[in-house]
């Protein structure tokens, strides 16, 4: 990873150099905060054009206070917006990494994102699994998240079935570092450089956190085959902007992570290994047709460990040892054509490609694995889409309409199985199989005198996993069947919303109605036997509410969703009809009040609640509710130079995480102490 961030360097800087006479300043990309009065805007280094005004006809939210560093998290932060849900309530540190999938509006129930995660308008989720590894942006220096809920968005791509969380970079100029130490040994160092190269720009990024880690399991379940789950983690990137004249640029990255998890017992270790490069021209004159184009590739290799452990978890024994290589490829174009001095038509087409496969040692004996598995196959999406908006969206009146057409295609899938050092027992070969899906959006605004009123209707579809199609699982006692037969899933939504804005309040509410078709889940077929099966639906409505006062120095800020949401199920899953999806809470939600003047003292506390929600399809596991509270305090003594003391569930709730079926209780992050120093110029 090293030599290939020194060899891009080594080539990159002198063409930099080379562009130094071109006029043109680098452009930043502006992002409209839709919950607040037209005009003010947040300003980002994102490597894109201009986000679209249609997003304005849908449940909308700009992240803005990012702060890396001290113990901070990505997937942390998007908690405190209600809505978003991760498959588990554990983060980065403790959870598996297959089990980081996120949705919104209550469209969940197995570990694959049905929300598009993108960083600068790269899609983010596993080549293979779909879950998304989220301690690979601890490291980028991110100018804000922006969050559009529903699906529809043609420009986006399939995945977006849920929404899109589309993360945005921000360009270092100057230098900054963070340093702190925590409970249980924990570090946490960043650091960003950057500056001009000419007319260009680079900036290299970087992070580093190791911990000792908590015992998972809840304490009055403990054996002594349980221990602290440790944890070290660590990502490095560079990303460099030039000129290339005519209102034009260049734009490179190349990151690259690694991330070492523990399960707490023997044997279940895990690590994750990641590169990631994107290459992208863009053309964007004043009032003229602007255009660009991207290819990406990623490049992923995980391994991961699982153990049986005893009733009276006094021991621990391997069950199973998994290795999956993957690499997601992929390009796209788009061309706004000028009209009116605006550009209010977007015409694009994007390609996507997965390849991947799971190598794996199971059956063990004495502590040798006797059978090998190995399974996979590969995915290809093209597609073509327009969208038409009809002005700003501060506009009195702003319409939007898209539509998209994909081609999707699945090959060479394959599952074998054999002997180690003997006899094959089975070499099943999967049809290939494709076709087309259609998804698009219609939406509308309305703006009065501070208030706006919008609605959207809209379909959307994902396409199966490699992991969900292919590769069967073992949790403890529980297998899990792959099923090569999945169909895409389908999605129709609606929605209808107010946001109203004076002086330093807003307020916005939005009423949703979904309903996702051949749902892929998890699903009971006797004890201990389940398999990925397409549901006839999951049904889903319900209301997310944020508003936000500022009180000078300090901004309030208050999130909540309530998300109804049932299964309609027949056949073999018959016994799911009516039932609430798993990992589904009805009730979420967040207050924070944070600090936002320039003054020498700083500081933030949010609460967080999780209402109850179903381990399982059948419900019979329930996790609890939880109540949390976050909260920090900083002080800027010289100039750059700050510190800063924070804590992590400071009312040390017990946050469940997972029930087994045999009722062991697995827990999120406990209290959690951090300080340190912050440094920048």
């Amino acid at each position: 990873m090293i030599r290939l961030l020194v060899g891009v360097a080594a080539l990159a800087l002198p063409v930099a150099a080379m562009a130094q006479d071109a006029a043109h300043d680098l452009e930043k990309i502006v992002i409209a905060d839709l919950r607040l009065p037209p005009g003010v805007i947040v300003v980002t280094g994102s490597g894109s054009l201009a986000p679209s005004d249609g997003d304005a006809a849908q449940g909308f939210a700009v992240l803005r206070d990012l702060d890396r560093g001290l113990g901070t998290r990505v997937e942390n932060r998007l908690r405190d917006e209600a809505g978003i849900v991760q498959f588990r309530r554990s983060d980065g540190r403790s959870a598996h990494p297959t089990s980081q999938g996120v949705t919104l509006r209550g469209l969940g129930g197995n570990a694959s994102s049905r929300a598009l995660v993108t960083l600068d308008g790269v899609p983010q989720a596993d080549p293979f699994g779909g879950w998304v590894a989220w301690s690979a942006y601890d490291a980028v220096r991110l100018g804000g998240i922006v969050v559009t809920r529903g699906g529809g968005s043609g420009a986006d791509g399939p995945g977006a079935l849920a929404g899109t969380i589309g993360l945005h970079s921000e360009m270092t100029d100057g230098a900054e570092a963070n340093l702190a130490h925590g409970s249980r040994d924990g570090w946490d160092a960043s650091a960003s450089v950057g500056g001009a190269v000419g007319s260009g720009q680079v900036a290299l990024d970087g992070r580093y956190s190791r911990g000792d880690g908590f015992i998972p399991v809840a304490k009055d379940q403990r054996g002594s085959a349980d221990r602290a789950a440790p944890y070290e983690q660590g990502g490095i990137g560079m990303r460099l902007r030039f000129d290339a004249g005519d209102s034009s640029r260049i734009e490179a990255s190349l990151r690259g992570f690694v991330d070492r998890r523990d399960r707490g017992v023997d044997f279940t270790q895990s690590k994750v290994d990641g590169i990631d490069a994107s290459l992208r021209f863009v053309r964007d004159p004043a009032g003229g047709a602007q255009w660009l184009a991207l290819a990406y590739v990623q490049l992923r290799d995980f391994e991961t460990g699982f153990a049986s452990v005893a009733a009276d978890r006094s021991s621990a024994a391997p069950v199973l040892f998994q290795r999956v290589p993957a690499t997601g490829l992929g390009a796209r174009v788009e061309y706004r054509p000028a009209v009116g001095g605006a550009n209010p038509l977007r015409l694009g087409a994007d390609w996507r490609r997965t390849t991947g496969r799971t190598e794996e040692d199971f059956f063990f004996a004495a502590g040798v694995p006797q059978r090998h598995r190995s399974a996979g196959g590969s995915s290809d999406t093209v597609g073509a889409f327009a969208e038409w908006t009809s002005g700003r969206r501060d506009d009195d009146f702003l319409w939007t309409l898209s539509g998209r057409v994909d081609r999707w295609w699945l090959g060479g899938g394959y599952r074998r199985e054999g002997n180690i050092g003997g006899a094959p027992i089975s070499d099943a070969r999967f049809a290939d199989r494709q076709g087309w899906e259609a998804s698009g959006r219609a939406g509308v605004r309305w703006n009065g005198d501070g208030v706006a009123l919008r609605a959207a209707a809209y379909r959307g579809w994902r396409l199966p996993t490699l992991n969900e199609l292919y590769r069967p699982f073992r949790v403890g006692a529980e297998v899990t069947l792959a099923n090569e037969a999945l169909k895409p899933e389908h999605l129709w939504g609606g929605e209808v919303g107010i946001d109203w804005a004076w002086a330093d309040t807003s307020l916005s509410a939005t009423l949703f109605a979904n309903r996702l078709t051949d749902a892929i889940a998890n699903v009971t077929l006797a004890p201990n036997l389940n398999q990925r099966q397409n549901l006839d639906a999951i049904d889903s409505k319900g209301i997310e509410v944020s508003a936000e006062q500022g009180i000078g120095p300090l901004t309030l800020r208050a999130t909540w969703a309530y998300t109804d949401a049932d299964v309609d199920a027949s056949g073999a899953a018959a016994m799911l009809d009516g039932r609430r999806p798993a990992q589904i809470a009805k009730h979420g939600g967040s207050v924070s009040l944070r600090s936002n003047g320039d003054g020498p003292l700083g500081g933030f506390a949010t609460l967080r609640y999780i209402g109850t929600q179903n381990e399982d399809d059948l419900g019979l596991l329930r996790l609890d509710d939880a109540l949390t509270l976050a909260a920090g305090l900083s002080w800027r003594f010289a100039n750059g130079i700050s510190v800063e003391a924070r804590g992590e569930n400071l009312f040390d709730e017990l946050v469940p995480a997972a029930i087994s079926a045999a009722g062991i209780v697995e827990r999120a992050m406990p209290r959690t102490l951090w300080i340190g120093a912050r440094f920048g110029f």
